[in-house]
């Protein structure tokens, strides 16, 4: 049972989103504009809806369609393109529009998963987090660490990333996802495996790509290209990256302690070999 139901005279949808990267979107169904008692504005989302919310009283997940008109509510499409909300947590919940209270009555903790562009409108599938019952779950045993690299949580890889990160700006451009800083100094291969975020020019504000090569000119190149065509002279926050093999983690991080591979394990072919007279 829960806790507190809004008063259905007066009831009304609210959902939050709040993106791994970026400013939370907070959105209501009401024609107006919400404030919340904690001082929370909720904007109103006009041509668009929460769409399909089912749920039932058995452990299967709810599921609910965020679908809506691209800049309504602060959506925009080069956020919804680049991956903004992709994986985003959401909490939608019912509270009453004539004494908003955020989180009155919650309905529905979710995860953003596919998005659907069609000319200037978008769909986003959700899935509840119950849902994560549903998936198989194990653990395999594989060379390379399955660690999250700078992962503070209980048992992770605890390289701390805030010394480590680096900012700059571009000195040239040779493609969405080939640019160049001839100011950098670092060893080639330094920075592959990590992450190139742009704080400034068309790209600031979006989504961090992963670094598939670095030169030792400065000469960086993403696995996907960014939205938009980076531009010289645009800000840039760089974080190294880890290939997860057992030399990086012990001679590039002196961190081999808390490695997460397990690089003497024999494979298939050793353990299955039989012996001979």
């Amino acid at each position: 049972m829960k806790a507190v139901v809004a008063d259905y005279r007066y009831r009304v949808l609210c959902l939050r989103i709040v993106p791994a990267v970026g400013a939370v979107v907070r959105l209501t169904h009401h024609p107006r504009d919400l404030t919340m008692a904690n001082g929370q504005v909720y904007k109103a989302f006009d041509g668009n809806d929460f769409t399909s919310y089912t749920a039932t009283s058995r452990v299967s997940p709810s599921t609910v369609d965020l679908e809506g008109v691209l800049g309504a509510g602060g959506i925009t499409r080069a956020q919804v393109a680049s991956g903004v909300y992709d994986g985003a947590r959401c909490y939608l919940f019912a509270t009453t529009w004539k004494t908003p209270i955020e989180d009155e009555e919650p309905m529905l903790a979710s995860l953003l998963g596919k998005t659907t562009l069609i000319d200037d409108r978008f769909r986003i599938e959700e899935m509840a987090l119950v849902d994560a019952l549903n998936q198989s779950v194990g653990d395999t045993y594989s060379p390379g660490c399955k660690k999250v690299f700078g992962g503070q949580e209980y048992a992770g890889c605890k390289v701390a990333l805030g010394p480590i990160t680096v900012t700059g700006t571009l000195s040239a451009v040779t493609s969405g996802a080939i640019v160049r800083d001839a100011t950098r100094g670092e060893a080639a291969d330094y920075f592959a495996a990590g992450t190139l975020r742009f704080t400034s020019g068309n790209n600031a504000g979006l989504k961090a790509i992963e670094v598939k090569r670095h030169e030792a000119d400065g000469t960086l190149e993403t696995y996907e290209p960014f939205h938009y065509l980076p531009q010289v002279g645009d800000a840039y926050e760089l974080i190294p990256g880890c290939r997860k093999r057992l030399q990086d983690c012990r001679d590039k991080w002196a961190n081999v302690v808390n490695f997460g591979g397990f690089s003497f394990v024999p494979t298939n072919s050793t353990y299955t070999t039989t012996g001979t007279k």
